[in-house]
């Protein structure tokens, strides 16, 4: 899915957008917009031939639950959401769009639940921050089936293309100069 795409743009402000919009790339994460603008947005950018993705924590004015998942679908029509929730995921491959489960290292622990967590929901993809941590992708790639996406705190291309190198098939970045 995202393997032609090596880098994925978050878009957090209208700059951000129109750069989207004029690149090449296809898939790009829409955050930190409020709900009553993405309607427009998603709608422009599906006009322009481009696939969204949502983070529906980083949305103003969504509920980050299953019941905000499924308006996204029904209502806006994204082709993927990101979320640290499991029933989202959950929502997301009962109803075929884009799951990309994310989680956060901070230590051993978080690791391990999150690890639990993603065998029982079982995503298609999992986004790892901070993508500083790449050193833990081959550990993680033995215990979970997964592809994986590698975001949080990248600030050159030699480190997105560590995080490739190590095994990560995309990553996610804002820093609208390293796309």
């Amino acid at each position: 899915m995202f393997f032609s795409q090596q880098i994925i743009p978050a878009i957090s402000n209208h700059d951000a957008y129109r750069k989207f919009i004029s690149s090449n790339y296809e898939y790009g994460i829409l955050m930190g917009f409020q709900l009553a603008q993405l309607e427009g947005l998603i709608e422009n950018l599906h006009q322009k031939g481009k696939k969204v993705l949502i983070h529906s924590e980083l949305i103003k004015g969504l509920s980050h639950d299953e019941f905000g998942a499924i308006f996204l679908i029904q209502n806006l029509h994204v082709d993927g959401i990101i979320s640290s929730k499991p029933k989202v995921i959950e929502v997301c491959k009962k109803r075929q769009v884009i799951a990309i489960f994310r989680f956060f290292l901070k230590d051993s622990m978080s690791l391990e639940q999150s690890l639990q967590i993603t065998s029982k929901i079982n995503p298609p993809y999992l986004e790892i921050l901070p993508a500083l941590s790449i050193d833990i992708i081959s550990e993680i790639k033995k215990i979970v089936q997964v592809d994986i996406l590698m975001g949080g705190l990248i600030q050159s291309k030699d480190q997105i293309n560590a995080c490739i190198k190590a095994g990560a098939i995309a990553v996610t970045t804002s820093k609208t100069d390293l796309w």
